[in-house]
């Protein structure tokens, strides 16, 4: 464990401290967004904080890579070599993105021959749950594997909106995964983890950037940052889930016969859903999948009333309730899980709706009283006909 921690340390270290060089380097190369209409923040901002996390990430691997409990992972086979290739590429695209605003058909073209790259590299679900667990062709495991990834990277962009709330997600969701992957590696003869190594450097990376991110924001992290955030927890719980024999472990404590599909879909919940709801209110409109708008969850926060650090905070809460909820399935009894997650949902949901309801309750009290003001009078009038 304590390699593990000293791994996010390193990640978050370099990536707090690149950071401001990299804002430096956006502003001299022009990577200042510019505030459109449906943007919150009000003052043009730099991008390509991506760039700083790639550091942070590439640097972490490559101290990880020297460490003898972690070492045999990067030399009994390329994955870790191949994801790191596909981080580096992913993180050029958005920069790419972030300097001249690519066009989102090119974009996914980019993001789907990367995503093929890492699967063709070996990083893929090789195991399928369709009603009993059976292993998938080679073309097949290369398809799904590349469409998971390039959805989880749309994802995470989608839900990029607020200072701080992707990176503050995907760290959520890194560190449940995390906890998953590190206990599950215990059952095996080595402790060590590629999933968990990915993982702890990813929630370094988030947490180094975050401390320059907070609202407001002194970078964003553009495209260059969400789309390598969402690579990398993806391929983190492809390498290990995809890869789970679920006859070696006991299905009382695991239920990984689904957890290929499912546990990225847990720890980016709310990206996901925002993904899907963004998708479907445009193709219902006629518009295209990628078109702007104000009506991510985010955005609807920011209607009820919340500020942007209460927004991201509350957004926050539902994550962590998602993810840990989802996980802690798998480790304690179901009844007891859905106590606590009923308990911490009302909580959720009274914070979420407490400006709302601050705001509205005065004005349903004052249309109460003219309503009854309004029979008052009316019946006086009723009577005095009379």
């Amino acid at each position: 464990m304590r390699v593990y921690l000293l791994i996010a340390a390193i990640a978050g270290g370099v990536t707090w401290l690149v950071t401001p060089i990299i804002r430096h380097m956006a502003i001299e190369m022009g990577a200042v967004g510019e505030v459109r209409a449906r943007d919150v923040h009000k003052i043009p901002t730099p991008r390509m904080g991506g760039v700083g996390m790639l550091i942070g990430f590439i640097t972490a691997m490559l101290f990880a890579s020297r460490i003898p409990f972690i070492s045999g992972l990067f030399q009994s086979d390329g994955t870790a070599w191949v994801i790191m290739i596909g981080a580096v590429l992913v993180c050029l695209l958005g920069v790419a993105d972030d300097l001249w605003d690519l066009d989102w058909m090119l974009k996914l073209a980019g993001q789907l021959l990367i995503s093929v790259f890492v699967s063709w590299g070996g990083v893929q679900i090789i195991s399928l749950p369709l009603g009993s667990l059976v292993a998938a062709s080679p073309s097949l495991s290369m398809a799904i594997t590349a469409i998971l990834i390039v959805a989880s990277i749309n994802a995470v962009n989608f839900v990029d909106g607020l200072d701080g709330l992707a990176s503050g997600i995907v760290a959520i969701g890194g560190v449940a995964f995390a906890i998953y992957s590190y206990i599950l590696a215990r059952t095996s003869p080595s402790y060590a983890s590629m999933a968990t190594l990915i993982d702890v450097a990813l929630v370094g990376i988030c947490v180094g950037f975050i401390l320059h991110n907070w609202h407001p924001a002194k970078l964003f992290m553009g495209d260059s940052g969400s789309m390598l955030l969402g690579y990398l927890i993806t391929c983190a719980s492809i390498v290990m889930t995809g890869r789970l024999d679920p006859m070696s472990v006991h299905t009382s404590v695991y239920l990984p016969v689904f957890m290929p599909i499912l546990l990225p879909v847990l720890v980016l919940f709310l990206p996901v859903l925002d993904m899907c709801l963004a998708i479907v209110r445009r193709l219902s409109h006629g518009q295209s999948p990628m078109h702007p708008d104000r009506m991510h969850l985010h955005h609807r926060m920011l209607g009820i009333g919340h500020g942007v650090r209460g927004a991201v905070s509350i957004l926050w809460g539902w994550a962590a309730l998602i993810a840990f909820g989802s996980l802690s399935v798998l480790f304690f009894k179901a009844s007891y899980v859905a106590i606590g997650m009923s308990v911490a949902t009302v909580l959720l949901t009274v914070a979420t709706m407490y400006p709302y309801m601050k705001h509205r309750l005065p004005e349903l009290r004052e249309e109460n009283r003219q309503y009854r003001e309004a029979r008052r009078n009316a019946e006086h009038a009723r009577r005095k006909r009379r």
